[in-house]
């Protein structure tokens, strides 16, 4: 029997760049969310809003005894702030089991054995909640200025409201990043989902909760930094030029969210190990 040199080859393959890791993480998640038949329900739920939105701005457009139904620029703030329930229920769906089930299965020291840094696994983590809530949010408001662009048949309320675009996408990507963040947040701190999920909820409902107790109480809105959601409406507010529902200053709403988002990275930089630290 002839004995083949066994010696060292050059390896011939394709090598993947550096930095490009956490695409196979997204890829995976999308497609494992996106099995559920469950969760297609629930983003075509989230998608009705904009069903009914773009036949009112039809009928606006075609019947003109119901010209008060056409849109203005405060039609598309209070669309993201509607949008927010289905944030919600995408973020607990999405989110609650992205670092806890790996936790659970011990797989973080899988991930991280590989070439493949803490910064690329959450950033991979990240962009699967990051690309759902999007489609929630920023996709339908988008296609909205679209659909009454058409049904106007000229760009005459784009023109006038050309501030709409950068505000859609600034007030979309700040609901976005404040929830993606938080959620990862608290996934890294459990191995149970469903924990995870109450522990979300918990902290929507009851910070919002105590904001109102707070504002009934002394009769000032200002607490509206305690609660996350309150925050956010405070800021969008601000992002489309219409009146501040609360009296809070948007330096403060903007410090309050920079502190949740900082706050959530370190608690990802301190839980999302390979192995555990004691000190």
């Amino acid at each position: 029997m002839p004995i083949h040199d066994q010696g060292y080859r050059r390896y011939l393959g394709s090598k993947a760049a550096v930095g490009k890791s956490w695409q196979v993480i997204t890829r995976a998640g999308i497609r494992t969310v996106l099995a559920k038949r469950s969760f297609i329900a629930l983003m075509l739920l989230a998608w009705s809003p904009f069903v009914v939105r773009a036949v009112q701005v039809y009928v606006a457009a075609t019947f003109q005894q119901a010209s008060f139904l056409a849109p203005g620029a405060d039609t598309f703030r209070e669309f993201l702030e509607q949008q927010g329930v289905f944030v919600f229920f995408v973020t607990i769906y999405v989110g609650a089991g992205l670092i806890a089930n790996d936790r659970r299965a011990n797989a973080l020291q899988v991930y991280l054995s590989k070439p493949l840094t803490r910064a690329e696994y959450v950033a991979g983590k990240f962009a699967i909640l990051f690309l759902f809530l999007v489609s929630v949010t920023w996709l339908p408001a988008i296609l909205l200025l679209l659909v009454q662009t058409m049904f106007a048949g000229n760009l005459a309320f784009v023109q006038a409201n050309i501030f709409l675009l950068p505000a859609i996408t600034l007030f979309s990507l700040l609901q976005v990043l404040v929830s993606a963040m938080t959620m990862l947040a608290l996934s890294s701190m459990s191995k149970s989902s469903r924990f995870v999920g109450i522990m979300y909820a918990g902290l929507v409902f009851f910070t919002a909760a105590l904001f109102q107790a707070l504002r009934g109480i002394t009769g000032r809105s200002s607490w509206a930094w305690i609660s996350p959601t309150d925050t956010l409406e405070q800021i969008g507010a601000y992002i489309f030029r219409v009146d501040p529902p609360y009296q809070l200053s948007p330096v403060m709403a903007i410090v309050i969210v920079i502190t949740l988002v900082a706050g959530s990275a370190w608690i990802l930089e301190r839980n999302v190990r390979g192995v555990e630290v004691v000190e």
